[in-house]
């Protein structure tokens, strides 16, 4: 019998995002600037597109927490500035702040290229986005991007709620995994990663 996933309240929520923010954030703060053109487990993105994809979707989020429509300048074009870790903590401190105002429970949130979601649920889903994307970070510069259990399987239950799954550039296609797999690894596979990803040689 299949158990249901785990459900989150918005506070814990927001602490998970967090968590999951500052998680990334010790990956990306190794990144050297002759890592950037290198690829990343996220097929055809180079860690140079990875962490613009990533800080754009700070800002894009921030601003849809603000009540803002969504425009695409605002969720795609954000550049790295030379300093990949300060413009990434920089839009972490943005969408963490944005998220942290009450006033976000109030409104639905325009997230470019998806629809219009309740504050919650967008939560989840930039929770999700950032942790995986931090392990995509890690894969990339050679590190085990190794989670702890308790993000990741928060992560995973965020996932499996989902009402439909789209692969794209940044999710693919589910990879199996044994069950007793560590849980970062059936997070990652789950969206389309293979757990043992590393840099051509």
């Amino acid at each position: 019998m299949d158990v249901e996933p785990r459900r989150f309240t918005a506070d814990e929520l927001r602490d998970l995002d967090r968590r999951a923010l500052a998680v990334t954030g010790g990956f990306v703060a190794a990144v050297t600037a002759d890592a950037l053109a290198g690829p990343t487990p996220c097929e055809g993105w180079t860690l140079d597109v990875l962490l613009r994809h990533m800080v754009s979707h700070n800002h894009g989020f921030a601003a849809a927490a603000r009540g803002e429509p969504a425009q695409r300048s605002v969720w795609e074009d954000a550049t790295l500035d030379g300093d990949p870790y300060a413009t990434y903590r920089s839009s972490a401190d943005e969408v963490n702040a944005a998220f942290a105002d009450d006033g976000v429970l109030g409104r639905k949130l325009d997230i470019y290229g998806y629809g219009v979601f309740s504050a919650p649920v967008c939560f989840g889903m930039h929770f999700v986005d950032f942790l995986v994307h931090g392990w995509d970070v890690a894969r990339s510069i050679g590190a085990t991007g190794e989670i702890d259990d308790d993000l990741s399987e928060a992560a995973l239950a965020v996932a499996l709620r989902w009402p439909y799954h789209r692969p794209d550039k940044a999710f693919g296609v589910k990879v199996d995994v044994p069950d007793d797999a560590p849980a970062y690894q059936r997070l990652v596979a789950y969206l389309g990663r293979t757990p043992d990803w590393h840099p051509p040689s």
